[in-house]
């Protein structure tokens, strides 16, 4: 399985469809960022909120905009906002997700050339982040997504990497293990491979994210999602 933004204009059929994207806002204070990981894993677990969002399926308001985002590119945007901009942003309709100090806002899908006044002028290049430590170990009972570790990315591409392989993960599921994650609150961990573990990941068989490379990198593999298997057996999440 890959993502979906995968082969080339002059090649997918889908181009012939109307283009949507997935708007995400991360909020980024001068003086307080988040970390690169926590921002990583926030980004991903807000794409999972939206797609599980009762907004998003049936007659749901967001479900026609959705329906036609995955039926062309699944393209994902993230912009950067703080003080009065996020504050604007955080009033259109979408959702809010937080990490441990990670805040990202995900808005249902728009037009490619259609984004809200809003966020039309958010920053989206040179977004980057940083880890004050390095991140521990990923929790072995839930989801890893495995970046590539060959590639150098800015922390909003990344993100929109992340949120492609928490969107692989979600359409590998069941209804029953996506209710059973949503209980979870979408818990999962961000982290880079090593070499030799990225190619063991990239030729088992794994769900993997390959990107058409037509921003910052070249067209190649992203992400590797690796223990969806874990999710239907998921034990109860303990938050403070």
């Amino acid at each position: 399985m890959t993502s979906t933004d995968t082969v080339p204009y002059d090649e997918d059929p889908r181009d012939g469809a109307p283009q949507f994207v997935l708007p995400l806002v991360v909020r980024i204070e001068k003086a307080a960022p988040p970390a690169r990981t926590d921002a990583l894993e926030t980004a991903a677990r807000a794409v999972l909120f939206l797609l599980s969002d009762e907004r998003a399926a049936g007659d749901g308001e967001w479900a026609r905009a959705v329906a036609d985002w995955q039926d062309a590119r699944i393209r994902k945007v993230v912009r950067r906002a703080r003080g009065a901009e996020w504050r604007k942003a955080s009033a259109l309709p979408g959702i809010e997700v937080a990490g441990e100090a990670a805040e990202v806002r995900v808005f249902p899908p728009v037009p490619l050339d259609g984004w809200p006044k809003e966020l039309v002028k958010l920053q989206v290049s040179g977004t980057d982040l940083d880890d004050p430590e390095p991140p521990a170990a990923p929790d072995p009972a839930r989801p890893v997504l495995w970046l590539n570790p060959e590639l150098e990315m800015s922390a909003g591409k990344t993100m929109a990497q992340a949120g492609h392989g928490a969107q692989l993960a979600w359409w590998a599921l069941d209804d029953a293990a996506r209710d059973a994650w949503r209980r979870d609150g979408f818990a999962l961990s961000v982290r880079t491979a090593e070499p030799g573990r990225w190619v063991e990941l990239t030729t088992s068989g794994l769900p993997v994210v390959r990107d058409a490379g037509f921003t910052e990198i070249a067209p190649g593999l992203t992400v590797a999602v690796e223990g969806i298997d874990r999710i239907g057996s998921l034990p109860p999440l303990q938050r403070p």
